[in-house]
C-alpha cells in the first residue's frame, strides 16, 4: 500500500451522530432538580436568602435502552467501580442542568448564552449539592497518624494540604484551557458548520469497516469539579475524571478503592497475601489471577475447553491484551512471594504490616522500573535531564495530577508500537512448537489463551524476545488496531487511531501547534515547517491536505508522526509533555521511594537491585533473561542465567521485637480487621482498622503502657455486603 494511501487509512475516525446532540432532558429527576433550582434562582441572584434544604435529594441518569447503537454516547461501556459511577453520574446531572438552564434561556432571550451568564457561585454551589457532587475535602481528615505511614488506597490525603491532587475520581488538570465548541461542553467539531481558523475541522472518518458512517462512541465519564477558588467559567465545563490515581502507587496491582482493594487481597488466610484464581494453577502449581465476580463474565472462550473467566486485578484493563495479563500475573506472584518471606522474617508483624509494607516494596519497585528502566529510552536521555533532572526531594507545592493532554494524547504514543502478531516464543526462544503465533486481535480479551495454552512463559519470551514496533509517520496504527479492535459489549470492530483522535476532541484538547508553544517549540506555519517536525514530506503534505491549517491538527497524530529524538521513542512534543508529567509524579509525590523516610539506605541500596528480569526469574519457569528486558537482543546474544541476575535480599526489613512488644505481648487480634504497630512519642501504639464494609467500634489505638495495653481492642461491626 502507497504511503498516502496508508496515512489515510490511520487518519480514519469516526463521525459523531447528529443525534448524540439531543439530550433527554424530560428525566422527572432531572426535571425535580431543576425545579427546585428554578424556584429559589430569583431570590438567590437578588441575595435575599439562602434556602435551606431538608431533604437528600436522589438523582440518577438514565441508561437507554441499546447499548450497542452509536446513539448512546452517555452509556458506560466498562465495568465501573460504585464509587466512580456515582460521582461521574453527579457530574452528568450537573451539567445537563446546565444545559436545561441554557436552553431555557436562549429560548427567552432569542440567543445563545453561557452558563456563566445565568449564575453566580452561590448558584453553582446549590446545583452541585442537588447534583451531590462532591465538595473538595478538608486538609484536617489528612491528620491522622495512620497516613503517614502508607498511602491511602486511593491516593487521598498524599499532600496533606490539597487532599484530593493526584486522588482517584478527580478531574484530569488542564495544563492548557479547554476549547470546547460552544465554551463549555460540546466536543470539538461537534458543529459541522463552525469554522476553525477559517476551515472546518476534519471528520475523524469519512469511511468505517461496514459501520455505516459511525462507530458507538462513549464520552468520557465526567468529572465534579467544585472548587472555590476557580474561575466560575472554568467551575462549568465539562471535566474528564480520572477514575484510578495518578501516583506510580502499583494501583494496578491493589486497586484504587476499599473496595476493591478488600476484593483483591487475601483476607481469610491472614498472610498478608492477594487472593489468587481458586480454579486454576499452572503446571508449576503458580497462581493465576482471581476471576471477576459477576459470572458468567464477558471475555471470550474456546468452545472446545471448559470457561476461564476474565481475569480481575487492579485495573480493569487487565483483559485487554495477553502481554498485559501476563504482567498483572507476574506482580500478583511477586507481591505473595515477598509477603511469604517478610512472614518469615519477621513472625511477629501483623497481617496487616506484611500486606502494607509488601505493597510498599512493590510501589517502589514499579517507580524504579519506570523511572530507571523505562521513561529514558521513551523521551530521550537528553529530554529526561531537561524535563525531569535529578530527584531533590518532595515538593508539596507541586500538583502530581495526570494532566489531560498526557492521558488522552502523549501517553497514547504506545498504541503506535503495538505489534499485528503476538510471538509466542519457547525455550530457545523460536516460535513455539504447541502455541504459535497470533494476529493481536485473536488475543484480545483471551484469559483461556493463558490458562489453557501453556501459561505466561511463551508469552513473556515474546514480549523480551522480539523487538517493538518502529513508529513511522507514514504508518501510525496496525490494521490488527485499526480494522479489527475489539471493544467489549460493542458488537463491531472499532478503530483504535479513530477512538483517539475523537477522544482528544471529546476532552476539548487544544491543537498541536498550541502544545508545541506550551513546550517552547517552534509553531508549525508552513508545509516546510512540518517537512522539517515529521521529516517525510509526503506525511507532512497529506496531512495539512486533510486539515487545511496547521492550527487545526489534532494534538495525539500531530504529536505521533514527529521525527523521533535520539535514543527516543517520541518527537519533541510528546517527550516534553511526557517528561514535565513525570517530573510532576515523582515530586509531588510525598510517598516517592527516595524521599525522606520512606525506606533506610539499605532498604534503598536492594531496591535498587530490583529488575523486570529479576520479578521474571522469581515468578515464572523462564531461566535465561537479558539483563535489561527493555532493551531487545537477539537471542542467544547477550541472554544470561537468572543465577547472574540480581536479587533484592529482604533481610534489609528484618525488624526486631522491641521491648515494649516483648513486654506488653503481641495485641489481640480482632475479626474483619487488623493492626498496625507504630512509635508515637516514645510509646508503642497498636492502631487498629476494620476492613471494607465494617465499622470501628471502640478505640482505634491502644497504647503499650506499664507491661499492658491501655484498652481493649476494638470491634469491626456490620456486615461487608
Amino acid at each position: 500500500m502507497r504511503a498516502e494511501t496508508r496515512t489515510k487509512t490511520r487518519l480514519r475516525a469516526m463521525t459523531l451522530c447528529k443525534s448524540h446532540q439531543s439530550e433527554n432532558f424530560s428525566s422527572p429527576h432531572i426535571t425535580k432538580a431543576f425545579k427546585l433550582y428554578m424556584k429559589h434562582y430569583s431570590t438567590i441572584r437578588n441575595g435575599h436568602q439562602e434556602p435551606q434544604l431538608s431533604f437528600h435529594l436522589s438523582i440518577s441518569v438514565p441508561r437507554r435502552s441499546k447499548p450497542s447503537s452509536a446513539m448512546h454516547v452517555f452509556t458506560f461501556p466498562r465495568q465501573t467501580e460504585p464509587e466512580t459511577l456515582e460521582i461521574s453520574r453527579a457530574a452528568e446531572v450537573f451539567q445537563t442542568t446546565l444545559q436545561v438552564l441554557k436552553n431555557r434561556a436562549r429560548q427567552k432571550h432569542k440567543r445563545d448564552v453561557t452558563a456563566s451568564e445565568l449564575i453566580s457561585w452561590e448558584d453553582v454551589e446549590l446545583i452541585a449539592e442537588l447534583s451531590q457532587c462532591l465538595h473538595a475535602t478538608h486538609p484536617a481528615v489528612c491528620q491522622d497518624s495512620p497516613l503517614n505511614t502508607y498511602r491511602t488506597i486511593s491516593g487521598l490525603c498524599n499532600n496533606r494540604e490539597n487532599p484530593l491532587w493526584g486522588a482517584a475520581n478527580t478531574p484530569l488538570v488542564r495544563w492548557l484551557p479547554a476549547e470546547y465548541e460552544d465554551g463549555e461542553r460540546e466536543p470539538k467539531g461537534w458543529n459541522r458548520g463552525r469554522l476553525h481558523n477559517g476551515f472546518q475541522l476534519p471528520s475523524t472518518g469519512d469511511t468505517i469497516v461496514g459501520a455505516e458512517g459511525c462507530m458507538p462512541f462513549y464520552r468520557s465519564t465526567p468529572a465534579c469539579f467544585i472548587n472555590s477558588g476557580s474561575d466560575i467559567g472554568q467551575a462549568l465545563q465539562r471535566q474528564q475524571m480520572n477514575a484510578i490515581t495518578s501516583f506510580m502507587d502499583a494501583s494496578v496491582v491493589y486497586g484504587h478503592t476499599p473496595k476493591l482493594e478488600s476484593v483483591l487481597r487475601d483476607l481469610s488466610s491472614q498472610n498478608g497475601k492477594l487472593a489468587v484464581n481458586d480454579k486454576f494453577t499452572d503446571p508449576k502449581g503458580r497462581p493465576y489471577l482471581p476471576s471477576v465476580a459477576t459470572l458468567p463474565s464477558a471475555c471470550r472462550q474456546d468452545p472446545k475447553e471448559e470457561r476461564v473467566e476474565c481475569f480481575s486485578a487492579g485495573d480493569s484493563r487487565v483483559n485487554e491484551g495477553l502481554p498485559l495479563s501476563s504482567l498483572h500475573t507476574l506482580w500478583l506472584r511477586e507481591h505473595n512471594r515477598i509477603a511469604e518471606a517478610l512472614k518469615h522474617i519477621n513472625g511477629h508483624w501483623s497481617p496487616e504490616t506484611i500486606y502494607q509494607e509488601t505493597r510498599k516494596i512493590i510501589g517502589a519497585l514499579h517507580q524504579i522500573i519506570t523511572m530507571r528502566d523505562y521513561v529514558p529510552k521513551i523521551i530521550g536521555p537528553e529530554s529526561f535531564e531537561h524535563y525531569i533532572g535529578p530527584y531533590v526531594g518532595y515538593d508539596p507545592t507541586t500538583d502530581p495530577s495526570a494532566s489531560n493532554v498526557f492521558a488522552t494524547a502523549a501517553f497514547r504514543f504506545g498504541h503506535a508500537t503495538i505489534p499485528s502478531i503476538l510471538q509466542r516464543l519457547n525455550e530457545s526462544f523460536q516460535e513455539h512448537e504447541h502455541f504459535p503465533h497470533l494476529r493481536l486481535h485473536n488475543t484480545f480479551f483471551t484469559p483461556w489463551r493463558i490458562v489453557k495454552e501453556g501459561g505466561i512463559e511463551p508469552i513473556l519470551r515474546g514480549i523480551i524476545g522480539t523487538a517493538a514496533t518502529a513508529v513511522s509517520a507514514d504508518m501510525v496504527l496496525t490494521d490488527e488496531l485499526t480494522e479489527r479492535l475489539v471493544v467489549l459489549n460493542v458488537p463491531q470492530h472499532m478503530d483504535l487511531a479513530s477512538l483517539n483522535l475523537q477522544r482528544g476532541r471529546d476532552h476539548a484538547l487544544p491543537g498541536y501547534n498550541d502544545w508545541r508553544s506550551f513546550c517552547g517549540l517552534k509553531s508549525i506555519k508552513t508545509l516546510d515547517d512540518f517537512t522539517e517536525a515529521v521529516g517525510d514530506c509526503r506525511v507532512a503534505e497529506k496531512i495539512l491536505e486533510i486539515y487545511k491549517h496547521p492550527d487545526n491538527i489534532d494534538v495525539w497524530l500531530g504529536g505521533l508522526v514527529e521525527n523521533v529524538l535520539p535514543g527516543s521513542r517520541t518527537g519533541p512534543l510528546f517527550a516534553c509533555l511526557i517528561g514535565k508529567q513525570m517530573k510532576a509524579l515523582r515530586d509531588g509525590d510525598r510517598f516517592w521511594w527516595e524521599a525522606e523516610d520512606m525506606f533506610t539506605q539499605q532498604q534503598k541500596a536492594e531496591l535498587l537491585k530490583g529488575s523486570v528480569s529479576r520479578i521474571i526469574c522469581d515468578n515464572s519457569d523462564i531461566r535465561e533473561v537479558l539483563p535489561d528486558s527493555f532493551r531487545f537482543k537477539k537471542y542467544p546474544s547477550g541472554y544470561i542465567s537468572c543465577d547472574h541476575i540480581p536479587s533484592i535480599n529482604l533481610e534489609a526489613w528484618r525488624e526486631e521485637k522491641s521491648q515494649d512488644l516483648e513486654q506488653c505481648g503481641t495485641p489481640r487480634t480482632i475479626r474483619n480487621g487488623d493492626f498496625i504497630l507504630s512509635s508515637t512519642s516514645g510509646k508503642l501504639v497498636a492502631q487498629y482498622s476494620c476492613y471494607h464494609g465494617f465499622k470501628l467500634k471502640g478505640a482505634a489505638a491502644i497504647v503499650c503502657e506499664g507491661n499492658r495495653w491501655s484498652d481493649q481492642p476494638p470491634q469491626c461491626t456490620g456486615n461487608q455486603h
